[in-house]
């Protein structure tokens, strides 16, 4: 099935819910190959059963910069 999907101003595309509901997941990784995009479902594991959860991730959270210790325990006191 080919579908036209049109970015948003600030480059965001919908997957359209029919192909979403193929996977039980909320969570697709994309990666280039090529000259196309190649969109995967992708299985997070439970924080619940794995006991790992990630707080803080540079590149997502802060450019690609990465952040001192007491600062991250600063934001995190602010968030309680």
């Amino acid at each position: 099935m080919t579908t036209v999907l049109k970015a948003t101003s600030r480059g965001q595309i919908t997957l359209p819910a029919k192909w979403r509901k193929n996977f039980k997941t909320d969570r697709f990784t994309a990666r280039i190959r090529e000259r196309s995009i190649e969109i995967q479902p992708l299985t997070v594991v439970s924080s619940k059963t794995s006991r790992e959860c990630t707080v803080f991730n540079a590149i997502r959270d802060n450019k690609g910069k990465g952040l001192k210790a007491k600062d991250l325990v600063r934001i995190l006191k602010q968030t309680l």
